[in-house]
């Protein structure tokens, strides 16, 4: 513990920081908050152990993600929450989701996995798209004529996600990959992170008409 700040006091200021901070904070973020007052990496992860149990009964709660710590809303705020989004542009596409849902499941793939999985073409602009949003990124290249890029997700995706590692990711036994992702992504996701404009969700559609097919295979 810093030797001149109670428990109390540097809970507040990691409090302070964690509230106001546009994405997740690590531990060596926190630790520069303090200043000269040393803090060690197990102590910063006991305060944020007690930070945690402040929070227990509230509707935020403080969860360790990919790259760090943050504040988001508790699943069963959604209902209530969702009432202040009424008229945002139009989420994602199927036929995103589903390509988002094989990369997450099966990476690393190709795109070639990809289209042979959903038994349609990918388009680039459905590739592009989670690129610019910084879900998925070029792992490597498969060592095969062509040597197309191995696609896989970011710890961006995690974070938007609320998730600290693939393994996170519910099963696929019993449930359908596109509905655990958007169920995913409408309880941890904030409205900027799972919106497009109107223009990207209008060529998306037009580039899925013919794309509404249910993921097959994917484990």
């Amino acid at each position: 513990m810093a030797h001149n700040m109670t428990e109390n006091e540097v809970l507040k200021v990691l409090e302070a920081a964690l509230l106001c901070a546009d994405e997740p904070l690590n531990i060596s973020q926190l630790r520069q908050l303090f200043g000269v007052y040393d803090i060690s990496n197990d102590q910063m992860r006991h305060h944020l152990a007690m930070l945690q149990l402040d929070w227990k009964e509230r509707g935020l709660e403080l969860l360790p993600l990919a790259t760090g710590w943050r504040f988001q809303s508790r699943p069963e705020m959604q209902p209530f929450l969702a009432r202040m989004s009424a008229g945002r542009p139009p989420k994602y596409s199927r036929a995103v989701m589903e390509t988002l849902a094989i990369i997450a499941w099966r990476q690393p793939v190709t795109r070639g996995d990809i289209e042979d999985v959903r038994g349609v073409g990918v388009s680039t602009q459905i590739i592009r798209t989670l690129e610019d949003r910084g879900w998925i990124e070029v792992l490597g290249y498969r060592d095969a004529p062509g040597r197309p890029a191995l696609l896989g997700t970011t710890k961006q995706f995690l974070d938007d996600l609320g998730l600290r590692s693939l393994q996170d990711l519910p099963s696929l036994d019993d449930i359908d990959a596109v509905e655990a992702l958007t169920d995913l992504q409408l309880s941890q996701a904030s409205e900027s992170q799972i919106q497009t404009t109107e223009k990207e969700a209008a060529d998306m559609r037009a580039n899925s008409q013919r794309e509404d097919t249910k993921i097959e295979g994917v484990s």
